[in-house]
């Protein structure tokens, strides 16, 4: 695996001085991007390296244009991995992928079922800016980085302070970060990828996004439209929201308050109190409860722990300081899954006695480690090296207010409609609010061009805390050609680990080009707190 490395203004310079093509001109830029007069990548590809030995998938590298404008001027780096697929003989092409966030590592191939891994390679990528690729950093300290994200304040002071900490990270991050923070919106991440397609010989894409993925998907098939042979996106981005808005003044809200992921994550809690209500087996639940007692019991947590936390003790005996914050955030991470929000009933249980008597010691059952955390960039990885990452791609993407104050006047808006979730979401957009750069190559619409064949689409419809089901049924409307697939669950994504229907479906897509007839919904395999299948 390659060292992450910081890039200031002379290691960019550097770094695009060798990229030079042999005898590439300094021709002035054209008018607009132009990925068709770019060169071909040439991927060599050779077992990928390991800590313990080679892995079980191949990598290689690219070279791409650092600017459409000018695609055979300086270049960057992209980093690639690939699991050829099993059927070599009746192979389909090849699939690429994006996990999300923006700021999810791409390189490592997703293992999928037996019905792609036969028929395709599977290919995935660093994007440009991230890990192995040519990477971006607002500082060279990745903690200072880091910054970009601070804990969502609930009083002025803190605030104040977040306002402060943020700022000073992004007024240093385009000095430090250098000529590629200005061209990491994802409409080069598309431009790349049409390269990536034609470097491994296909005459059209095959693709699987999820949530920030399907945006990239977006962009592709409206800025190639003839190009596209089949995409599924999974956990659905809705465009405009995205980027610009809808209606007249929407540019001016922050995007993560335009894209409402924060009422996705108040309909997914509502879901789960539903199920726990209706489960002798939640531990968050008691006899006779219904969706609005345990809703009542939960506002009861926020009410108190606004006041001052908790102390809880863990299975492991190690003590743990329950906070407003931490509460919301391991909610917003639980309520990622199913099986997260099986753990953490017992959690919200430990919680509500420690509130109940603050001076016993209450011992928790859930599980170690700890709950997943939220994070907007929606990865496991350290957020010290994800945050630069998220942001030179989401604020040069979308349209912000300027003044980072009206960040917590929106966030505070939307609390009522979503207590705690709101400032979680909204807080987190405050980088874009003094970004210091924009890319003028972005891609904001037309959203609605004629692709060669349909998308697919997948959405969750009783609650994604990331990608709301309201923006799969928007942007369905709003493409060309799409086809939505709804699914019975709460959770951001269902393709490979929640219905053995949305597989079926995504698999004869990619494949076939088969789509579910419409209005089809899929039921998950299981719901959250009933038994294991044949318990």
């Amino acid at each position: 695996m390659r060292a992450r490395r910081s890039l200031t203004m002379g290691t960019v310079a550097l770094a695009i001085a060798a990229g030079l093509a042999p005898g590439a001109s300094a021709a002035a830029p054209p008018d607009t991007p132009d990925s068709d007069r770019a060169a071909t990548p040439v991927l060599n590809w050779s077992p990928c390296p390991g800590e313990n030995g080679p892995m079980d998938y191949d990598c290689a590298t690219a070279r791409v244009p650092l600017s459409y404008r000018d695609p055979t001027g300086p270049q960057i780096t992209l980093a690639l991995g690939k699991r050829r697929a099993t059927d070599q003989q009746h192979k389909i092409g090849t699939l690429f992928f994006n996990p999300g966030g923006p700021g999810a590592i791409g390189r490592v191939p997703r293992r999928m079922d037996p019905a792609l891994s036969a028929r395709f390679d599977v290919v995935g990528f660093d994007p440009r800016g991230t890990y192995a690729s040519t990477p971006v950093a607002c500082s060279g300290n990745p903690a200072d980085d880091a910054k970009l994200f601070p804990e969502f304040p609930i009083t002025e002071a803190a605030e104040a302070d977040a306002i402060r900490q943020v700022g000073d990270v992004t007024s240093r991050c385009a000095q430090h970060a250098g000529p590629l923070l200005s061209h990491m919106s994802t409409a080069n991440v598309a431009r790349d990828m049409d390269l990536l397609r034609r470097a491994v010989g296909d005459r059209q894409l095959n693709f699987i996004g999820t949530s920030y993925g399907t945006h990239l998907g977006e962009v592709y098939a409206n800025l190639f439209p003839q190009r596209v042979r089949a995409l599924a996106l999974d956990a659905v981005l809705p465009p405009r929201e995205w980027t610009t808005g809808i209606k007249p003044g929407q540019q001016n809200e922050p995007y993560v308050y335009r894209v409402g992921a924060h009422l996705g994550a108040e309909t997914a809690l509502n879901t789960m109190l539903r199920d726990c209500a209706a489960h002798s087996a939640c531990e968050f639940g008691e006899p006779g409860a219904t969706e609005q007692s345990l809703r009542r019991k939960y506002d009861g947590l926020l009410t108190a722990l606004r006041k001052g936390p908790v102390d809880i003790t863990d299975s492991h005996g190690e003590n743990m300081k329950i906070t407003y914050q931490s509460l919301v955030n391991r909610m917003m991470g639980a309520l990622r899954s199913s099986n997260a929000v099986e753990s953490v009933t017992p959690f919200l249980q430990s919680v509500y006695l420690a509130i109940r008597n603050p001076a016993a010691t209450t011992s928790a059952k859930f599980p170690v480690p700890a709950l997943p955390r939220f994070s907007p960039a929606a990865t496991d990885e350290p957020q010290s090296a994800t945050m630069a990452w998220h942001y030179a791609v989401a604020c040069t993407d979308s349209d912000n207010p300027r003044d980072p104050r009206a960040v917590g006047r929106y966030a505070r808006k939307a609390e009522a409609a979503a207590p705690g979730f709101a400032s979680a979401w909204i807080y987190s957009g405050l980088p874009c609010a003094s970004w210091p750069v924009t890319d003028p190559d972005r891609y904001t619409g037309p959203w609605n061009r004629q692709t060669a064949n349909p998308l697919l689409l997948v959405g969750n419809r009783l609650g994604d805390p990331a990608t709301p089901y309201e923006g799969a049924v928007s942007t369905s409307q709003l493409l060309a050609s799409a086809r939505l697939l709804s699914v019975d669950i709460a959770g951001h994504g269902a393709y490979g680990h929640e219905s053995k229907c949305v597989d079926q479906a995504v698999d004869s897509y990619l494949t076939e080009l088969k789509l579910p007839p419409a209005g089809t919904v899929c039921a998950p395999d299981r719901r959250p707190f009933d038994p294991p299948s044949g318990g």
